[in-house]
């Protein structure tokens, strides 16, 4: 296992081309699980090819443990890899696939078959160990193949190209948790790419955001949840994703406050907005955090008090219902929980009046945030 330091990594395919990836700086410490969390196209695999030596950067280096890599190949990293479509000897059975990569290191047959026996166990392949692997569905085929990377206790890293494409739903998610434990137990560096949200935020320790070859944020789940460093993040994690709305900031002697769609918005912080600010200001505040006026008193709203949104759809996700409307000519969405204090949903076509409580408030200037301010180290 090795610390992973990418130093200014930028590369094109060819010297035309639109730059995939543009000056990419990251560190990742030893035995950490990471994800790479991006729409398609946005440079993630190519990170990947990178760092597993597939793919020369064009500029940049690589260093494992302190080593500048850039120029190894892949085999010489000692690396292992799993793809978005399984690799596995169809002709081998299930055991002699998982030792494949065991018996070419000379390790002795008895820790060949612990390792074995012990991944198989975690993956719940005991009972298919005698098969021939020709015998498997597409989704024992994947596992088998994420088991061919996690047997081996000597890699620099493992790393995930979207591993999990061709499994249904349900065994997802109980392999993603199967990860997390086989992670916690032998402290694998795992790197995990991914465009599912729900992956990269139940798999990783630390998730980095990527959009048209560059990294917009990295952090913890809940760092990107409560405080995305873009507004693309924030649209990009959550279900339904951030709220994103033009606003103006208005200075008076009781403070500073915003305006959105030519209504007062309490907002927190304040003294840590630049007292110059310009440019394009937006108000960023997640669905989840958008209240409904008066639903204390058990009114659905109340016309005196928070923004009017006009109701133009009800989705009723068994836990929670969201609530799409219209403020001003701006779209707005709010997400109702199914808890005893939650308010009813409002009718499609009826006015609500909402809040947006100062302390889930995030403002953008140019897309990037500006408050709440960078915490403090």
């Amino acid at each position: 296992m090795a610390e992973i330091f990418l130093d200014a990594i930028s590369h094109r395919y060819d010297g035309s081309a639109p730059w995939a990836l543009r000056d990419v700086e990251l560190r990742w410490r030893d035995g950490g699980a990471y994800a790479l969390l991006g729409p398609s196209g946005c440079g993630k695999t190519t990170l990947l090819g990178i760092i597993s030596g597939l793919i020369q950067p064009t500029r940049g280096r690589v260093h494992y443990a302190g080593k500048d890599v850039t120029q190894l190949a892949s085999r010489e990293r000692n690396i292992a890899q799993v793809f978005q479509f399984p690799v596995v000897y169809d002709t081998m059975t299930v055991r002699q696939n998982l030792a494949f990569p065991l018996r070419n290191r000379g390790l002795p047959a008895a820790e060949i078959a612990r390792r074995v026996d012990r991944i198989a166990e975690a993956l719940e392949l005991t009972e298919q160990l005698p098969a021939r692997a020709t015998r498997l569905t597409a989704d024992q085929k994947q596992i088998l193949a994420l088991g061919r990377g996690l047997v081996r206790e000597d890699v620099a890293a493992i790393l995930f190209d979207e591993p999990l494409t061709v499994i249904d739903p349900h065994r997802k998610w109980r392999l993603r948790r199967k990860l997390k434990e086989i992670h916690k137990q032998f402290r694998h560096t795992l790197i995990y790419v991914t465009h599912d949200q729900t992956e990269a935020l139940t798999f990783a320790d630390e998730v980095v955001v990527m959009q048209d070859g560059e990294i917009l944020q990295r952090g913890t789940p809940e760092q990107l949840f409560r405080r995305p460093a873009h507004t693309y993040v924030g649209y990009f994690i959550g279900s339904p994703g951030m709220n994103v709305l033009p606003c103006e900031l208005v200075r008076e002697a009781g403070g500073l406050h915003a305006r959105v769609a030519g209504h007062r918005v309490e907002i927190a912080g304040g003294d840590g907005v630049p007292a110059m600010l310009d440019g394009a200001l937006e108000l960023g505040i997640r669905p989840e955090h958008v209240t409904i006026a008066g639903a204390g008193a058990g009114a659905p709203g109340d016309a005196g008090d928070g923004l009017p949104v006009a109701v133009t759809a009800v989705e009723d996700h068994g836990r929670f219902r969201v609530v799409t409307g219209v403020l001003a000519d701006h779209r707005l969405k709010l997400r109702i929980g199914d808890d005893p204090g939650a308010p009813p949903a409002p009718a499609v076509g009826a006015t609500v009046h909402v809040r947006f409580p100062p302390e889930h408030i995030c403002l953008y200037r140019d897309h990037r945030i500006v408050l709440p301010p960078e915490p403090a180290p």
